[in-house]
């Protein structure tokens, strides 16, 4: 019963923030107001920034296939390009199980097991962590001076360094201790810590991981230049700074893990990343509501077709079945 209830929460819970978050969103400014923006908007830009945004993901399903290669298993590149869409639109409705989605295709119509592939999944993930990391540390070497004023006119500089100080040496004696310790709290951290290491490391094993490094490498090349091209379809934000730019990103990005693919949530990130360089609120929400609205169109469109054609893409691997 507590497990069922705990589930539903799950699901109930970030559906319903999403919807928190976009009335908040939408009250910040009046839709009036957000429809002249979408109404003069470039649409151009916002076309480029979809066929950006959807190089990444065929790059993504094509990576994929670096993965699953060494373990002998030849899979079809549409059943790849349809399981990642399948599970982008999958990820909008219950958190996180369009990944399992995902896996569960392949072992549907590819014959690869679960684990494997879900496994795989879970080594891409880490990939992407590492380069969202990058970004970040990208964007706080260009805007070091902004983040640095903004920290020491809002904060008090040296309680941030004792309170960052004591952080690090909590952090060393957490380490030590469940370095040392055998209690089953411990030994799961230690396992997932060491299947971490693993799966960043079987990157750099597999037989094609050169290419694998530049698709991860192209694939947020187009995040970034999808996010950056969108820009110019609002007039009012058009020339920002290479700077705001990435920390919209990151924030927005950021966002698609609080809600369901980041529903309410994506344009208010905007929002705050933007006020910080001295951006309006109004262009900057409405340019979150069209680069959101845009994308997701785009995979509720692929995503639906994808979960529709895939049946009909393997008749003939079902008809062997029966």
């Amino acid at each position: 019963m507590a497990l069922n209830i705990k589930r539903t929460l799950k699901i109930i819970l970030p559906l319903l923030l999403g919807v928190f978050l976009a009335w908040y969103a939408l009250s910040k400014v009046s839709f009036d107001e957000l429809l002249v923006y979408i109404k003069k908007a470039d649409y151009k830009y916002i076309v480029l920034g979809v066929c950006l945004g959807l190089l990444s993901h065929l790059s993504r399903a094509y990576r994929w296939l670096f993965m699953l290669e060494p373990m002998g298993y030849k899979v079809k590149l549409g059943n790849s390009i349809m399981a990642v869409f399948a599970t982008y639109l999958i990820n909008y409705t219950i958190p996180r199980a369009g990944e399992v989605a995902r896996a569960t295709i392949l072992t549907n119509y590819e014959n690869v097991p679960f684990e494997k592939g879900f496994g795989t999944i879970v080594s891409e993930r880490i990939a992407d962590l590492i380069m969202i990391f990058a970004v970040i540390l990208l964007a706080l070497c260009l805007e070091f001076d902004l983040i640095y004023n903004f920290l020491i006119t809002r904060f008090n500089l040296t309680k941030i360094v004792f309170l960052a100080l004591i952080f690090v040496v909590l952090a060393i004696l957490l380490f030590i201790y469940i370095a040392r310790s055998h209690s089953k709290i411990a030994l799961k951290v230690k396992a997932f810590c060491n299947g971490l290491i693993e799966g960043v490391l079987s990157i750099f094993k597999m037989e094609k991981k050169w290419p694998f490094i530049l698709h991860t490498l192209f694939i947020w090349v187009m995040y970034v230049l999808m996010f950056y091209v969108t820009s110019f379809a609002v007039e009012e934000i058009q020339g920002i700074s290479l700077g705001a730019i990435l920390f919209g990103f990151i924030s927005a990005s950021l966002s698609i893990a609080a809600t369901n693919g980041g529903i309410g949530s994506y344009p208010l990130t905007i929002y705050a990343a933007f006020s910080l360089f001295g951006i309006a609120k109004e262009p900057s929400l409405a340019f979150g509501w069209i680069i959101w609205s845009s994308q997701t169109l785009m995979i509720i469109i692929l995503g639906g077709l994808s979960l529709i054609y895939l049946p009909i893409y393997n008749r003939n691997k079902a008809s062997l079945k029966v």
